[in-house]
């Protein structure tokens, strides 16, 4: 059995500015504004070792991926929120919304191993592009339950989004 992932998540899923933030991101002025955060964002989490991130505040859960450029062959991070499930975290390509999916799910395509940055560790992973429909509407479902925006960003494209089991 695979060891547990750590769990770090600060701020509150029910307070007022999180109450306000799902709807607000959900929104392509929202999306907009995330997307402009996200270097910033990337930055902190880098600093803190995945501790801290803009988005604590609200409570969500967010984690540092780090991947293998499928083409430069150099380590690409990004910011991502996740659905934690003690063994697993799942991570979803939604990329706003946008018509392509993010590159960083391309990267774990070509080569699924990664690195993940929780609650102050570095931990090697190993990605699984979850296929079961059944499965991934499950955990589509927690993602909804995290953020409204995850509804907005699956009708805003066609494409389908590509989910993955992340393991230690």
């Amino acid at each position: 059995m695979s060891e547990q992932f750590p769990e770090r998540i600060w701020g509150s899923r029910t307070n007022l500015l999180s109450r306000l933030a799902s709807p607000f991101a959900a929104t392509k002025l929202g999306s907009l504004v995330i997307r402009k955060l996200t270097p910033l964002d990337r930055r902190m989490l880098e600093r803190t070792g995945g501790k801290y991130t803009l988005l604590g505040p609200i409570g969500a859960p967010v984690i540092l991926l780090t991947t293998i450029g499928r083409k430069s062959g150099a380590p690409r991070t990004t910011p991502l929120l996740y659905v934690h499930d003690g063994a697993t975290l799942y991570v979803i390509g939604s990329n706003f919304g946008q018509a392509h999916h993010p590159a960083w799910t391309a990267n774990l395509l070509a080569n699924p191993a990664a690195e993940v940055a929780i609650a102050g560790q570095h931990l090697p992973v190993t990605a699984t592009l979850v296929a079961d429909e059944e499965h991934k509407q499950a955990i589509f479902e927690r993602f909804e339950e995290t953020t409204e925006a995850y509804t907005a960003y699956r009708n805003r494209t066609a494409r389908d989004l590509r989910i993955f089991a992340l393991t230690r």
